[in-house]
């Protein structure tokens, strides 16, 4: 059975996500004049926004392709895996970068023994937790035994 095409304005949000994205990396080619500012804080915690929430749409694609395709499932609930791969190494880089408020790393290394010290930490902490639940429910260890993070959980 063939799908008919879709409309010129299917999934408008999503195209406009990837409008947003394409434009960040625009804006961060490096120019003649001047190199692009590196990664901090708040740069990452954004991304990893956008990263979880692209996981938990994989992840719902996931859910409801695989009964009726399950090779197709398959092939999303991996891609879900490794969404969720890019999302902690996203968030073990932001462990690493330094605090806009010290100067030292001691600070802002991930603790899962107490709260972080505030936003955006509290923020980025609560959500790849979020995140981590769902991986944990839906893959096993051996699905993420490939991948190691610096940042304990």
């Amino acid at each position: 059975m063939i799908s008919p095409a879709h409309p010129a304005d299917a999934h408008p949000y999503l195209r406009a996500a990837n409008a947003g994205v394409r434009h960040h990396t625009r804006a961060l080619a490096p120019s003649d004049t001047s190199p692009p500012p590196p990664a901090d804080r708040l740069h990452l915690d954004v991304l990893h926004a956008h990263l979880t929430t692209v996981h938990q749409l994989l992840d719902r694609l996931a859910d409801t392709t695989r009964p009726p395709h399950p090779a197709a499932g398959r092939h999303l609930a991996a891609a879900h895996t490794h969404l969720w791969q890019a999302a902690s190494e996203v968030h073990a880089a932001f462990h690493l970068l330094p605090s806009s408020t010290t100067a030292g790393t001691e600070s802002s290394t991930c603790r899962p023994e107490r709260l972080p010290e505030g936003p955006p930490v509290l923020t980025i902490c609560q959500r790849h937790l979020a995140a981590g639940h769902v991986v944990r429910r839906k893959t096993t260890p051996t699905d993420l035994r490939a991948h190691t993070t610096a940042c304990a959980r």
